[in-house]
């Protein structure tokens, strides 16, 4: 399901120097409403105070290197922009090996491997490198420079919202990040391609909100401003990242651990490899979506766990490590999680008391036929017995070990019968 075109948007992306702001942001998001859809830009000011947070400064790279000894280049940012530690401030001198071995960042255990690092709240500069580079370097004077821009500014977050109905659904994933693949460009993807989607569908019972933001920083100014909405009319919400590498399917639930959103995931996942963690305050977004005083229905599907693959926050997360046919079965199971959210409804039988008749309604075969027929027979049977106006229809698809997709449209035909009504 799109999966070619999600690989080709994330090749797009991948050579874009992002951060938490800067220009780097702004021209990823301008990239990614063109497959999402129209695109409302909030802002926060340097310095505004957001929960027990204040909005960072602003930074923008242009160029950094590194030169050594003989004037040769060991280090460009313009080969990787993993190569300069994240807010570096700008920096212009010559220093010996040794001090300069301070400011170096690299992975023993991974030697090819450039880290991911950053310094967000504090001022300082650096450059990161593979390990084997690192241990070629010769003693003597080396001349570092890097062009940057490090003051008053924004912080953004986009958001494309289709409207439907009163209620809402949420999916939040983060564009902050240079260039990594899953952990970065996955997410983006598949909730722009995800829009699109839900855009294209005839008709809607929810509004959807998609939230392109940076991570951390931005879900907490969205919630500073926006939280008390999203607690009055938020069903479900997900937060989208990793998700396009070959492992297997993976969900974190909620803090709530039994929302809408975790036992809707839950069930369009079964029958499918996957495995279902319980929710811990380490991660992605779903830990402030799910923080103290909000504890929203916020769960995270992805493929294999942030922090559990030895390519995470390194260049060895590049566009090898996510496949069309991750992307593509990925967004299957959120389109998937759309359709059975739309679905989902809460019954109750116009027959408080007893088995109502189906044949005199049209609604029992009165031959034995295919098993097709049988099944669907079944689910009537199913859907009469369980909807007596306390639970939903996943609750009923679950206990009846059926799709909920296959029951929904019985349970219209069982409506338009009158044997059911919307509680």
């Amino acid at each position: 399901m799109n999966g070619a075109a999600m690989h080709a948007l994330a090749t797009r992306l991948w050579p874009i120097a992002r951060s938490l702001t800067g220009p780097g942001f702004r021209e990823s998001l301008a990239i990614i409403a063109e497959t999402a859809g129209p695109m409302e830009m909030h802002r926060w000011p340097t310095g505004e105070q957001v929960l027990d947070w204040q909005v960072p400064d602003e930074w923008a790279i242009r160029e950094a290197w590194i030169r050594g000894p003989g004037g040769e280049v060991v280090i460009d940012f313009a080969d990787h922009n993993l190569h300069v530690l994240g807010y570096s401030e700008p920096i212009h001198r010559t220093l010996p090996l040794e001090e300069l071995q301070g400011h170096l960042h690299s992975i023993p255990e991974q030697p090819t491997a450039i880290p991911y690092v950053t310094s967000y709240y504090r001022r300082r500069w650096g450059f990161c490198l593979a390990h084997a580079v690192r241990e070629r370097l010769v003693d003597g004077d080396y001349e570092v420079y890097i062009d940057a821009d490090l003051g008053p500014g924004h912080v953004e977050v986009g958001e494309v919202v289709i409207e439907g109905g009163e209620r809402e659904v949420l999916f939040s994933t983060y564009c902050c990040h240079p260039s990594m693949a899953n952990n970065e460009l996955s997410g983006p993807v598949i909730a722009a391609h995800l829009a699109a989607a839900v855009r294209a569908r005839p008709s809607r019972r929810h509004t959807y909100r998609f939230l392109f933001l940076p991570e951390t920083i931005g879900s907490i100014c969205y919630l500073a401003r926006f939280g008390e909405r999203l607690r009055e009319r938020l069903a479900a919400g997900y937060v989208i990242t990793c998700a396009g590498d070959r492992g297997a399917l993976t969900y974190k639930r909620s803090r709530r651990g039994d929302s809408l959103a975790d036992r809707v995931a839950e069930h369009v996942l079964r029958g499918s490899e996957h495995q279902v963690i319980d929710f811990f305050p380490l991660g992605s977004d779903e830990r402030q979506f799910c923080s103290p005083g909000f504890n929203l229905p916020v769960g995270s599907l992805m493929r294999t766990r942030y922090g559990t693959y030895p390519e995470y926050h390194t260049s060895l997360d590049d566009l090898s490590f996510i496949t069309p046919e991750a992307l593509g079965d990925t967004l299957e199971k959120y389109v998937a999680i759309v359709g059975a959210l739309e679905a989902n409804d809460t019954l109750a039988s116009a027959e408080p008391y007893g088995e109502p008749q189906l044949g005199k309604r049209g609604l029992y075969p009165t031959l034995g036929g295919p098993r097709a027929v049988e099944q669907a027979v079944s689910d009537m049977m199913w859907l009469l017995n369980l909807c007596d106006g306390t639970q939903d229809l996943v609750a009923v698809a679950e206990r009846a070990g059926r799709p909920l997709a296959e029951l929904a449209p019985i349970a219209e035909r069982l409506i338009e019968a009158g044997l059911l009504l919307r509680a």
